[in-house]
């Protein structure tokens, strides 16, 4: 019978502070591919706000940065001292990544048009069509190796 270890793996429900990069990656691989909202803080000052795709996660690239655009988000774990997650009343889950007094708060991004009337009611929907509307699952699709534009000719 092995000898059972002094060392145990961490345990994080619903909240925490992570500085192991791969727990950090595993925490944070959720955002791929979605749309979040960002706000960019200095200190307690908020710098930077904007909503964008997440593109990419990286780690142990300490060349490549991270970076926070309407039309991608890159996250290098590098760029990062540690992640802060916790979970709202709504079981949101809020992701705050801390370099030094900065740091970038992470929230998945509620849709919003601009088409949107004062009472938040969308112009020329019926109820049902707005209901159908906001009920999406955003995800990527992949295209088959077999199918090129070739294909398109015949």
């Amino acid at each position: 019978m092995e000898p059972i270890s002094d060392v145990r793996a961490k345990l994080y429900i619903n909240t925490g502070v992570v500085t192991d990069r791969s727990d950090i990656y595993n925490i944070l691989r959720p955002l791929l591919k979605q749309t979040v909202s960002y706000t960019y803080y200095r200190g307690n000052q908020v710098a930077s706000t904007g909503t964008g795709w997440v593109e990419r996660l990286v780690v142990d690239h300490p060349d490549i940065a991270s970076y926070f655009t309407p039309l991608a988000i890159c996250l290098n774990l590098d760029s990062f001292d540690y992640l802060q997650f916790d979970t709202t009343s709504e079981q949101l889950l809020v992701y705050t990544l801390v370099i030094g007094n900065e740091k970038v708060v992470l929230e998945f991004a509620h849709q919003v048009s601009h088409l949107e009337t004062d009472d938040g009611s969308r112009p020329g929907l019926s109820a049902d069509e707005r209901s159908a509307e906001d009920d999406f699952i955003q995800m990527e699709l992949m295209m088959s190796p077999e199918i090129s534009d070739e294909d398109d000719d015949g």
